[in-house]
């Protein structure tokens, strides 16, 4: 079964009302950040994926992006294990990278796991690269989204990056325990 991805618009509360009522089985809930645009797209080997940047970017030349990930059919990937597998291929991609503890936790009735990269100097664009990630095993497929900024942010702005994650839901029209709250 195919997941659906739900980006809201948070401005748009009437039509959140409509898409409320469109939604069916499971679904990822994460918004679009004001003033950003889809910079990429691609669907294969079972995995959708979108690149979000600010709408004067690109996904080549960012400054801050949002990496939205379904692993279509994918419940039996552990949040946990798969944000331990992101440190070491981070540690490994940027030497001096200091890598957060695992959070994990429930989000909406599903396992999550959050974790916090950061890279002093990134070889392959020589800037500093700072990640949030969030990864929900849902009961159809494998959710991951990620907020990065090519910066060493202030603390604010580390704030917001995680509060955003905390945002990011999954839910299923199909199960009462997890309702779609938009």
């Amino acid at each position: 079964m195919r997941a659906a991805v739900l980006f809201i618009a948070a401005a748009l509360s009437l039509a959140a009302a409509t898409a409320q009522a469109q939604l069916r089985n499971e679904n990822l809930l994460v918004a679009m950040p004001d003033g950003f645009k889809v910079g990429h797209s691609a669907s294969r080997n079972g995995m959708d994926m979108q690149e979000w940047v600010p709408s004067n970017e690109t996904v080549e030349n960012w400054s801050e992006m949002v990496t939205v990930q379904v692993f279509r059919n994918r419940p039996d990937i552990d949040p946990g294990r798969y944000q331990s597998e992101m440190s070491k291929l981070w540690t490994k991609a940027c030497p001096g990278a200091v890598v957060g503890p695992v959070v994990t936790g429930i989000t909406n009735g599903y396992p999550s796991a959050s974790l916090l990269l950061r890279c002093p100097l990134l070889a392959s664009t020589g800037k500093p690269e700072v990640a949030a990630i969030k990864a929900i095993k849902g009961r159809d497929s494998f959710y991951v989204v990620q907020r990065a900024v090519r910066s060493e942010p202030a603390t604010v702005k580390l704030d917001q990056m995680k509060q955003y994650l905390d945002r990011v839901s999954v839910c299923d029209t199909r199960l009462a325990d997890r309702p779609c709250k938009l």
